[in-house]
């Protein structure tokens, strides 16, 4: 059976056993791509001393599949693996992978940006920040939804 492509977790990944796992049994896989997502102590100028991620589970997975399935179309690739955490996380939590391979390493580096511009605007996340002036809900980024428009997509969120 095929390891799913994604995943919405409260545990923490091992981004080595997952990058194995989607190499395994590939041997055209010439390019692994990785990118992994972290809390950082910083957010628009304010401290962050943690940080709470909601989804509406079955719309997100539905969301980041379709965001995958438009990566193969894009672009020429052998394998992709999305896990992204919910839940109370800490700072340096570990909060998103996404691991790409294809048989060329540039056609990897532009899937695994394509989809982590994606996933930033257009998946079904809710991100909560704790500052030291109490909690605050993290609005969509202009930034952001530029990253996703070099593509050729238009932000939901514009």
């Amino acid at each position: 059976m095929a390891a799913p492509r994604v995943s919405i977790q409260t545990a923490d990944f091992d981004v080595a056993a997952e990058i194995a796992a989607l190499r395994a049994q590939d041997p055209g896989v010439g390019a692994v791509c990785s990118f992994i997502g972290t809390v950082r102590d910083r957010n628009d100028g304010s401290a962050v001393s943690a940080m709470e991620l909601e989804h509406y589970p079955g719309m997100t997975e539905k969301a980041i599949e379709s965001m995958i399935d438009e990566a193969f179309t894009r672009f020429d690739i052998r394998g992709v693996r999305v896990i992204h955490r919910v839940g109370p996380l800490q700072l340096q939590d570990q909060i998103v992978l996404v691991v790409v391979t294809s048989s060329h390493r540039g056609t990897s580096f532009q899937a695994c940006e394509f989809l982590m511009d994606y996933l930033k605007t257009q998946a079904p996340f809710w991100k909560k920040e704790r500052t030291p002036d109490g909690e605050r809900w993290v609005d969509a980024r202009v930034a952001d939804d530029a990253a996703l428009e070099r593509w050729g997509i238009r932000s939901s969120n514009s």
